[in-house]
């Protein structure tokens, strides 16, 4: 999680830091993360426009309600884990939570995560100076190429409201699912979706670019993004490419703010003694305050899945199904115990500032998200084109178990006699 500004004044200590001592945790960053710039950090994480960018497959009219289902469902894991965060503010996120949320004498084993990033090393209050224009850019960029596509598309070129919304505009291109399977797949690209804002301005985004897609033989095009070529056909050449070098800037973003969310865990788990590094991971820098070779290390490792697209983009689609299906599955982890060890006595779960009760809204949200979780994830693990062939297989649950199983047995061979859960700086 970004590290929160504590209001100026060197002697005092915010909500956040109170709530980590009576948890009996001390905080390992400052918090110099201002409202402005947490808010930025959550919305360019998502990536808008460079998530619809790269995940968008010309299915038109099942495009246009996969994302408002999609968005729907995502809001209520989005609330689920603001609520945990919010009791919990530590920078190993929904990792400490989990060890919180079970009893003591619970098998530390379930802490284990998958996390991936990319580079930044600034420190942190540079950091969060520079994150607080990225919601700008990004909220920006959508509005433009929405207001310039439409404004450049003669309405006549405009497919109807019935290809848009209705079945005119259904495109079934996997060669022998069914309609219905077909449809879920387009899940994909609204599955990062957790805000209520980005949502809304993702379909509207999604509506004006089938409205104005031209024709479906078209598409991809040759630039093999389907986004881009509807961009070209409308713009022309020279202007489209100038929004999309704001499109890639917005995917720059991602990357800088997956990275703090990142390394923070992998420095924590490391801290933790849960990698089999000894602590060196766990080091933050005297210079900059910094997990600075969790840092590193999270840019090393993510660098190895990109040079994948030069070599197999099926592998590159089943990483890119792999990290929506695992992120969202670690999410849930958390949400779960916490109404399963409800109850237990060793369990002190004392809700933060943002809660949704232990009535029926709080249950229905968090089953709501830990069913659709587990319902998407068996989506997502299902090759999307028929015959499945070496060529067409999605290969992310065969990743997911192999990373799953390599941990467990890291664990047993090695790791449970120095790891104990999270220890007590935060």
């Amino acid at each position: 999680m970004p590290d929160r500004e504590s209001g100026g004044v060197a002697d005092f200590k915010d909500e956040d830091d109170k709530k980590l001592e009576s948890l009996g945790y001390v905080p390992s960053f400052k918090r110099e993360f201002s409202n402005l710039a947490t808010i930025s950090f959550a919305f360019s994480i998502m990536g808008l426009c460079s998530s619809v960018a790269t995940t968008l497959i010309p299915r038109y009219s099942w495009v246009t309600w996969c994302w408002i289902l999609g968005s729907a469902m995502c809001f209520t894991l989005g609330s689920s884990i603001a609520e945990i965060v919010s009791a919990f503010p530590t920078c190993g996120g929904l990792y400490t939570a989990s060890a919180q949320l079970v009893p003591k004498d619970t098998d530390p084993l379930g802490n284990y995560e998958v996390t991936s990033g990319k580079v930044n090393c600034l420190a942190t209050r540079q950091l969060a100076t520079l994150t607080k224009g990225f919601v700008f850019v990004n909220l920006g960029t959508t509005a433009i190429i929405i207001i310039v596509l439409l404004a450049t598309t003669g309405r006549h070129d405009m497919h109807s409201a019935s290809y848009v919304f209705g079945s005119d505009g259904v495109v079934n291109r996997t060669n022998g699912w069914d309609n219905g399977i077909a449809f879920l797949f387009g899940l994909l690209s609204v599955q990062w979706t957790v805000l209520i804002g980005t949502g809304l301005l993702g379909w509207v985004l999604n509506i004006v670019l089938i409205l104005c897609s031209g024709p479906l033989e078209d598409l991809p095009g040759a630039s093999g993004s389907a986004f881009l070529q509807i961009m070209v056909l409308r713009m022309g050449k020279s202007g489209s490419l100038f929004l999309w070098t704001f499109v890639c800037l917005t995917a720059f973003f991602v990357s800088q703010t997956a990275l703090q969310a990142c390394s923070r865990t992998v420095f924590a788990f490391s801290r933790d003694h849960g990698f089999p590094d000894k602590g060196y991971f766990g080091y933050v820098s005297k210079w900059t305050h910094t997990p600075l070779r969790a840092i590193w290390l999270t840019t090393i490792l993510s660098i190895f899945p990109g040079l994948l697209q030069f070599v197999s983009p099926i592998a590159v689609n089943a990483i890119f199904s792999l990290t929506a299906m695992a992120l969202d599955i670690s999410y849930i982890i958390p949400i779960a115990l916490r109404r399963i060890f409800r109850h237990h006595p060793e369990v002190q779960f004392t809700p933060g500032p943002f809660y949704l009760g232990d009535g029926l809204l709080g249950w229905a949200v968090n089953l709501n998200c830990i069913v659709w979780t587990l319902f998407v994830s068996v989506i997502f693990s299902l090759p999307t084109y028929l015959p499945v062939t070496k060529n067409t297989m999605n290969y992310a649950s065969v990743i997911t178990g192999s990373v799953v199983l390599l941990a467990m047995i890291w664990y047993f061979v090695d790791g449970h006699r120095h790891y104990r859960g999270p220890q007590a700086r935060a």
